[in-house]
């Protein structure tokens, strides 16, 4: 039995920001372009994780390291989004 093994290796993004840990990752759609994917880990272990909704509506971006970048930005936002400090500053 042959094993099937992916025609890429994705990478993933962890980092933490004011108190909450973000995995990120650049899911590839097809051979030019990458979709952010941004994971909130719950802050306890009865607490689930949490995949944060696209945020804009270009979701695709033309290289990985976009992507990243863009999950990022977008996981500050969303932090800052639900502690009323306004936009995200990088």
């Amino acid at each position: 039995m042959e094993a099937s093994t992916p025609a890429f290796e994705e990478r993933l993004v962890t980092f933490s920001y004011r108190g909450r840990l973000f995995l990120c990752r650049a899911e590839r759609l097809d051979d030019q372009t990458y979709r952010p994917v941004v994971i909130c880990r719950g802050q306890s272990a009865d607490q689930a994780d949490t995949e944060l909704p696209a945020d804009t509506d270009n979701a695709s971006y033309g290289t990985e390291a976009e992507a990243l970048r863009h999950a990022e930005q977008q996981a500050m936002r969303w932090v800052h989004d639900r502690t009323g400090d306004g936009q995200a500053q990088a």
